[in-house]
């Protein structure tokens, strides 16, 4: 049977992504509103293949319009994918009022259309970056009380909020801890694609610390393999981690980019940020036993994707 599925941040780069893949089956609301925090063309171009179809429709909407989320709501939606968000761990501790905008207003509104109007699965987009300063690898009953950005700080207060909202109304609510996800489409100030951008250009790249650091890179097709198993079950309220559970160092990184670019990086050695956290590292025997969550794509594999994808883009 079909549903109706409303996707915020749904022209993004993993929006986007589920949109292709839930396209045909269901009636999508795609709700985006082109923020400038990167170019919104990248966005517009992300869903354009789809724009003509009879089961999807794009509503240019800030998720801060109550009034304009209502109309949304008034038409019955079955189930929702809240990806959007403002982004960005650094751009969060410069300016971390908007966040709290965006993040956990947005969400808290969305969080009063499902009380008002109901709905079936509510599914959250969290972000390793709960888990701060933290002992690995993360697991999903850990202590989180040490974020170290406005941004991780943001996501874990709407993860409260959806608890919240799950125990007072009985909405049916899965948070789910992203771990640091790329592949085609991915953000141009991510480390991946603004390396890789760089190294092309032969231009230098910045490398934080003593490019030690270790990320959970997760490629955005297992991802959105996750996020699709959690909307055909129902929880109360759960949270998993979606991480590929293996540790990719700085240094590593950056020489699968020359590789598969065919190009040596110029380096410049910069002192560590605020911010940043030496490892992130999904523990993911949750997911994996109530989801049959298995990422399958390796940092090669995934690496050698999106060098494809942007030397067929980049103009």
């Amino acid at each position: 049977m079909s549903k109706r599925i409303l996707v915020t941040g749904g022209a993004g780069f993993i929006g986007s992504h589920l949109i292709d893949r839930l396209a045909g089956e269901n009636e999508i609301i795609c709700v985006d509103n082109f923020d400038p925090y990167y170019d919104p063309k990248m966005k517009r171009k992300n869903i354009e293949s789809h724009l003509g179809e009879k089961n999807f429709r794009l509503l240019e909407l800030d998720i801060r319009y109550r009034k304009g989320l209502e109309d949304v709501f008034r038409e019955g939606i079955d189930k929702i994918v809240h990806l959007a968000a403002k982004a960005g761990v650094r751009p969060s501790i410069e300016n971390p009022f908007v966040y709290m905008d965006v993040n956990i207003g947005g969400t808290l509104n969305l969080l009063e259309m499902c009380r008002k109007y109901g709905v079936e699965n509510f599914v959250f987009a969290s972000s390793s970056s709960v888990y701060g300063v933290n002992k690995t690898p993360f697991r999903e009953d850990d202590r989180v009380d040490k974020q170290v950005s406005p941004y991780g700080t943001s996501k874990r207060a709407c993860e409260l909020y959806c608890q919240t909202y799950s125990i007072l109304y009985g909405i049916p609510v899965t948070c789910l801890r992203l771990f640091t996800v790329y592949g085609p489409r991915q953000r141009p100030d991510m480390a991946i694609h603004k390396f890789t951008k760089l190294i092309d250009k032969g231009r230098p790249i910045e490398m934080f610390g003593d490019g030690k650091s270790r990320r959970d890179y997760t490629y955005v097709d297992d991802v959105v393999g996750g996020i699709i198993s959690v909307m055909k079950k129902r929880f109360g309220f759960e949270i998993f981690n979606l991480g590929n559970s293996k540790t990719v160092e700085l240094k590593y990184l950056i020489s699968i980019i020359e590789e598969n670019l065919g190009k040596n990086a110029v380096v410049k050695n910069m002192p560590e940020q605020p911010g940043d956290v030496p490892a992130t590292y999904a523990d993911i025997s949750k997911p994996k036993k109530m989801l049959g969550y298995e990422p399958g794509v390796s940092i090669e594999e995934g690496v050698k994707r999106f060098v494809e994808w942007y030397m067929e883009n980049k103009g």
